[in-house]
């Protein structure tokens, strides 16, 4: 029941996208700041950020509507996306969009302000035709990186939002926080290995779990969608909110 639910907020939140996705946009930020308008997607970042260090990135896994398209691709290619280096390319995106933002903000002109709203047509991005066209190509970005590499390649490799919440998650482990995450009864596993292959993230949750000493799944690249909690069938995999140890 809960990967179903978890499947329709998912579904849509993708419907909403024509709707929401200014909110997102890594360029809409710059173009507010040169402006120094504080606008959605700056607000939105930063709270990803703050939830992130108490729930990691549990937003990828249930409301972020470019993973829900990511998970419907998995239907035509269900193969892991390779993981380990390639993981860093987002950060080095994250570190150069980041700078633009600093250096477009010191440059920018007229008073802060706040506008929610900015380049929205009373909150809604999609309100003209042309719009369409980035819409499409925002899509196209997506899902070409699942199609290729696997299982949602784009929040592996390209994602500028991931950083804010493993960053958010790590400064919340180093702060003691407690923290959402899944865990595991060692003793109980029969290696069985369905965990593994139910992560919409092709995580190795088997091995995971038994590299960690107190049996939780601490890796930033879990999105705490539960599939894994949800198709073991020894139920030894739970969720937890506890305070975690550094590390």
């Amino acid at each position: 029941m809960r990967q179903k639910i978890r499947r329709l907020t998912l579904l849509i939140s993708f419907l909403l996208f024509p709707i929401t996705i200014w909110y997102f946009s890594p360029y809409l930020i710059i173009q507010g700041f040169s402006e120094h308008v504080m606008n959605g997607s700056f607000f939105v970042f930063v709270l990803m950020f703050l939830l992130s260090m108490f729930f990691g990135r549990a937003w990828c896994g249930y409301l972020c509507p470019t993973g829900g398209l990511q998970e419907c691709v998995q239907r035509i290619n269900v193969k892991s996306a390779k993981q380990g280096k390639r993981d860093r390319i987002k950060f080095v995106i994250w570190i150069l969009w980041m700078t633009a933002v600093v250096v477009t903000f010191i440059l920018g002109k007229n008073k802060v302000t706040i506008n929610p709203f900015y380049m929205t047509k009373h909150g809604i991005s999609i309100s003209e035709i042309n719009h369409y066209v980035v819409y499409y190509g925002v899509v196209f970005f997506v899902v070409a990186p699942a199609l290729i590499h696997g299982k949602r390649a784009f929040c592996h490799y390209v994602c500028w939002m991931a950083p804010f919440m493993i960053i958010g998650s790590t400064v919340g482990r180093w702060l003691h926080l407690p923290q959402f995450h899944i865990e595991i009864e060692t003793d109980q596993c029969v290696g069985c290995g369905k965990c593994s292959t139910a992560c919409p993230m092709g995580l190795d949750v088997r091995k995971l779990v038994s590299e960690d000493k107190d049996g939780a799944i601490k890796t930033t690249e879990c999105i705490q969608c539960g599939a894994c909690v949800d198709d073991c069938p020894k139920k030894v995999l739970s969720y937890r909110m506890r305070f975690t140890k550094r590390g």
